[in-house]
């Protein structure tokens, strides 16, 4: 899924060439999305994505969480409170999925994959946690951007297995666009925005390169 800067926003450049990241290296560009959405796909390689989700970004205190707590940006404020209260509900949709889909599918280097996860969650809260402005803002927004292809999986494994899940609520675009054009007022937060949206979306790319690979191995064994 590309998603596509709102028309009406008048901010071009940072929103524009975070979409365009997400398009290009976040998790829509990823092979093994198109693959857990398919009809055919098998039912243990899409659980195993959702436990691998409700692991990463299932827990409380998350990213965006993190952001807001060391936030320093009044004018981002807002935005942070809204995509909290959103995401809280997101939370709830990775919890009873993962509780429908059933136990997680037995996969060789079980434990090695799940340090490796954990991992990735630490490398997330540690941007969130930046004292670098702009870099917390620019890894939450890049979240919210990239969570929608992440979401349409979700999306899909619950029509799979019958469960009704709430619908997204979380920052329209425009919001996040004004946030954006915010911090670029000044190079040094554009710049650590900028670092921070990539590292959230190498992090991602990373989650969907294992669950490629747990996959390979789980059915090949």
């Amino acid at each position: 899924m590309v998603i596509h800067p709102a028309p009406s926003s008048p901010l071009g450049g940072g929103w524009g060439t975070i979409v365009a990241l997400a398009g290009n290296d976040g998790s829509a560009a990823h092979p093994m999305c198109a693959r857990l959405m398919a009809a055919n796909a098998l039912m243990r390689d899409v659980a195993d994505a959702v436990h691998a989700l409700c692991l990463l970004h299932g827990r409380h205190p998350g990213l965006i969480d993190h952001a807001l707590a060391r936030n320093a940006l009044p004018a981002c404020s807002g935005w942070l409170e809204e995509a909290v209260a959103a995401f809280a509900s997101e939370r709830a949709v990775l919890a009873k999925l993962a509780s429908a889909v059933g136990p997680l599918p037995s996969t060789p280097g079980q434990a090695e994959s799940e340090a490796t996860i954990l991992a990735q969650r630490h490398a997330l809260e540690t941007l969130a946690q930046s004292d670098r402005s702009g870099c917390a803002m620019g890894a939450a927004i890049a979240f919210v951007v990239d969570w929608r292809a992440m979401r349409r999986v979700l999306e899909r494994a619950a029509e799979r297995i019958g469960v009704t899940i709430s619908p997204l609520h979380l920052p329209c675009d425009s919001d996040s666009a004004t946030v954006i054009a915010t911090i670029a007022e000044r190079p040094g937060p554009e710049r650590a925005m900028m670092f921070g949206a990539q590292q959230v979306l190498a992090q991602h790319r990373g989650l969907w390169a294992l669950l490629e690979a747990r996959a390979v191995a789980r059915n090949n064994a």
